[in-house]
């Protein structure tokens, strides 16, 4: 679990400036913008759009943004229509990387794209090539210092969750994707406050860095991916040695 964990102990510990809280909003209302095209308007009908809604909510989104959001995937405002895509290859070290994206322009999305692989010394593959790695689950981190393993694990099992698991500063519950917004209401609804929540590709097994350059690089390239406004989110298979990672965050 800790490829999952670490890229988002990694971000969180650089911190959002203004800059970034933009790209966050951006990418939660397209993310609102289609799921209300593809499940329709109406959050309670559309687990979907309830979850993006939640999030967006999370990240103190005025709620005109939300509604407009979901006004543009419903037709009623006119706006881009966006298309998913899953980009997947090899950066670094051998690292699995994949790629969401949501783009009304594929050419540019996927030149853009190669190019990041590119600079960094790895490369853009096949459509399969490494999302066998990994599984789409529902990933709920919880801060260790606001919760007791034990009442979490009460709590989320009870809820419908597949599993707890201990990272060093957080635990990461984890559901079926199916399950994973009840189990986030639920959770909520006893006062779990949360680090992140989302539907995440968990990798299956890591790759293990032990050579400073190579994580560079690997973080570079993850930086760049996210900071790419096509780009909602990026999953990778790595870890890093902590002692390395005292040098580099």
């Amino acid at each position: 679990m800790s490829g999952h964990s670490k890229w988002s102990t990694i971000k969180r510990k650089k911190g959002a400036t203004d800059a970034k809280r933009g790209k966050i909003f951006t990418r939660l209302i397209k993310e609102i913008t289609v799921a209300a095209r593809m499940g329709g308007g109406d959050p309670s009908g559309n687990p979907r759009l309830r979850s993006a809604i939640a999030s967006a909510k999370s990240e103190n989104m005025p709620k005109d943004n939300i509604e407009r959001g979901i006004k543009k995937g419903t037709g009623e405002l006119e706006g881009a229509v966006y298309e998913e895509i899953m980009y997947e290859g090899y950066g670094p070290g051998g690292v699995a990387v994949l790629v969401n994206c949501m783009t009304d322009n594929k050419n540019r999305t996927v030149a853009d794209v190669r190019f990041f692989f590119s600079k960094s010394g790895g490369n853009l593959g096949e459509s399969g090539c490494v999302s066998w790695m990994f599984d789409r689950k529902g990933s709920i981190l919880v801060d260790k210092t606001t919760i007791d393993e034990e009442k979490l694990m009460d709590l989320a099992l009870e809820a419908g969750a597949e599993d707890v698991v201990e990272e060093e500063n957080e635990f990461q519950v984890v559901t079926d994707p199916d399950d994973f917004e009840s189990v986030r209401e639920a959770l909520t609804n006893e006062g779990v406050t949360f680090l992140e929540a989302s539907i995440s590709m968990i990798p299956k097994n890591v790759v293990d860095i032990s050579d400073a350059k190579v994580a560079k690089r690997v973080l570079k390239l993850l930086e760049n991916l996210e900071d790419f406004e096509d780009v909602q989110s990026v999953h990778a298979n790595f870890d890093i040695d902590d002692a390395i990672m005292e040098n580099l965050t």
